[in-house]
C-alpha cells in the first residue's frame, strides 16, 4: 500500500518567515496542536517527554490492535515491533497526555463497505472502553486513518464519541465553538523527514490572522510516515511557548478551553 495515494499535499510555502509578535494582542489568536498517529512507543514516549519539558500535554492517537499478536500491518512504515500497548498508553494518560482512538487496525475506512467499516470503528471504541483507564465516550476523539471517511461513518462515530478528525480542510481551522465536532489537520505528504515542511507551515500559520492548526505527524527520527526529528520538536515548542498570541494545546484542551 502506498500512503501517498491517500494523502493530499498541504504545503503553504517553501521558506521560513520572520515573525513580528508585536502585531498581536496578548489574547491568543493562534492555536496549535502537534498530534502523533499510530502508536510508536519510542517516539511517543520521547514526544511526551519533550512536551512535558515545556509544561505541555501531547496529543497521541493509537491503533487499538497494533500490540496484539494477530495484528497485521497495513503498510510497511508501521512496524509491529515498534508499536506500544495500553500499559504505555495508560501511563501517558496518567501523566496528563491525550491518548485517543486511531482505528482498530488502520484500514482506510472510507473505502470499505459501510457495515465492515462500522464494525471496525465499534471494535476500536469498545477496546478503548475496556482497556483505557478512565475512558469516557463523551470525551473521546476518533481520528480516521488517512483522514478517510464518509458522511455516514462520521454520523455513526459522532453518535458514540465527542468529536472526530477527518480530511477536507487540509489547512488551519477557525477557532472552535461549542458545536465543533469535526476536525481536520495538515499531514506531511511524503515519507521522509518533515522538519522543514512543518516549520514552513507553522510560520505561514503564525503570519495569518489566526485560527487552529493541527499539525499531524507520526513518529520521531526514523519511525513512521513522514517523521520529524526530536531536536526539531524541541526547538519549535521552545519557540512557540514564548509567543503570547499562541496557545499550544492538545485537541481536548482546545475544545475544553475555547469551544
Amino acid at each position: 500500500m502506498n500512503r501517498r495515494s491517500f494523502i493530499k499535499t498541504a504545503g503553504l510555502g517553501a521558506t521560513a518567515l520572520t515573525l513580528d509578535p508585536t502585531r498581536f494582542t496578548d489574547k491568543p489568536s493562534h492555536l496549535i496542536t502537534f498530534s502523533f498517529d499510530d502508536g510508536f512507543k519510542k517516539s511517543f514516549l520521547e514526544a511526551a517527554r519533550i512536551h512535558e519539558q515545556y509544561g505541555l500535554s501531547g496529543c497521541f492517537n493509537v491503533i487499538a490492535s497494533a500490540h496484539l499478536p494477530e495484528f497485521v500491518s497495513p503498510d510497511d512504515y508501521i512496524k509491529k515491533e515498534q508499536m506500544g500497548d495500553f500499559d504505555t498508553w495508560n501511563e501517558l494518560k496518567a501523566r496528563g497526555h491525550e491518548v485517543m482512538l486511531h482505528s482498530w487496525a488502520h484500514n482506510n475506512l472510507g473505502r470499505l463497505p459501510h457495515e465492515e467499516a462500522v464494525d471496525l470503528i465499534d471494535r476500536c471504541i469498545d477496546y478503548f472502553a475496556e482497556h483505557q483507564e478512565g475512558f469516557e465516550h463523551d470525551k473521546a476523539i476518533f481520528n480516521f486513518p488517512f483522514n478517510s471517511s464518509t458522511p455516514e461513518l462520521e454520523a455513526h462515530v459522532l453518535s458514540k464519541v465527542r468529536a472526530l478528525r477527518t480530511g477536507g480542510l487540509w489547512s488551519a481551522m477557525p477557532f472552535p465553538t461549542a458545536g465543533t465536532k469535526t476536525l481536520s489537520c495538515i499531514i506531511y505528504p511524503r515519507p521522509g523527514n518533515g522538519d522543514e515542511w512543518v516549520e514552513t507551515n507553522v510560520n505561514e500559520f503564525l503570519k495569518s490572522d489566526g485560527g487552529w492548526l493541527i499539525v499531524n505527524t507520526h513518529g520521531l527520527g526514523n519511525e513512521g510516515w513522514g517523521p520529524i526529528s526530536a531536536s526539531y520538536l524541541e526547538k519549535v515548542l521552545a519557540r512557540l511557548v514564548k509567543l503570547d498570541h499562541v496557545d499550544v494545546l492538545n485537541v481536548t484542551q482546545v475544545l475544553d478551553k475555547y469551544g
